[in-house]
């Protein structure tokens, strides 16, 4: 079976003018204050709120994208819920195996079509949620990534083991992203990724050549051979950014 292209992602900061805009600042003033604290309230309702999980899903939203996409996606959506339910009750009852809960999630959401945004959406950048990837039956490597990320979130791995993560892919010759798990702090990672359902560590992956990763809290740029640097708040993306301010619109269907 073939398997199919990741397009490319067209960064709209780049890693160097991002290091470059960090160093350059000097502080953030009472309006860079007012913006972190912002943030922060942000971060904090969006851990209390769980968005982008699946049992926030709102019988609202089910329906606006059964509208939208047809009534398969109610299927699909609650076949999601279900999947997270279940992995979460074995989980109470087994030792936690890390391993195994992540060949899980990357296997479910790996079964969904892969799809361009250009194809799916129509759009060059598109990040869709969750629901919405789901819902609409289809997403790219961006997609599959973010979906990953929520799922594992949602099932109690902290998101200081998860970092969605930018990289090269060398065979293809072009960008993609990938979801990586960090068994312990400076430990290698796990990659979950929408183009084998094999969860392996990244010393197995040569393939990849990381450029950057973020989750909820920061945003980190690779450096090869040497510890990763950090580059500030991952609210810099503007595509994160713009996910995250439409899973609170979601929360509101």
């Amino acid at each position: 079976m073939s398997v199919p292209r990741a397009p490319p992602i067209r960064l709209r900061a780049k890693p160097d003018r991002i290091r470059a805009g960090a160093e350059r600042r000097r502080g953030p003033g009472w309006l860079g204050n007012f913006a972190l604290f912002a943030l922060g309230v942000s971060v904090a309702l969006a851990a209390s709120q769980g968005l982008g999980f699946s049992r926030s899903v709102t019988r609202g939203l089910v329906e606006r994208f059964a509208a939208k996409f047809g009534p398969d996606s109610r299927t699909r959506i609650g076949g999601w819920q279900k999947f997270v339910r279940s992995i979460a009750a074995e989980q109470r009852q087994a030792s936690g195996n890390d391993l195994e809960l992540l060949g899980s999630v990357n296997t479910f959401f790996n079964r969904l079509p892969f799809l361009t945004d250009l194809t799916h959406w129509g759009a060059e950048d598109y990040w869709a949620s969750p629901a919405e990837m789901l819902g609409s039956n289809g997403g790219d490597c961006e997609d599959f990534s973010v979906a990953k990320y929520f799922a594992l979130k949602e099932l109690g791995v902290p998101i200081e083991r998860l970092r969605i993560t930018y990289v090269k892919a060398v065979r293809l010759n072009q960008a993609h992203m990938v979801l990586a798990y960090y068994p312990a702090p400076g430990a290698v990672p796990l990659v979950l990724d929408n183009l084998e359902d094999a969860v392996r560590p990244a010393s197995e992956r040569a393939d990849l050549i990381p450029v950057y990763s973020f989750n909820d809290e920061d945003l980190l740029l690779a450096r090869q051979g040497q510890r990763d640097v950090s580059a500030g708040s991952s609210s810099q993306i503007r595509l994160w950014r713009g996910l995250l301010e439409k899973l609170e619109k979601e929360l509101l269907y």
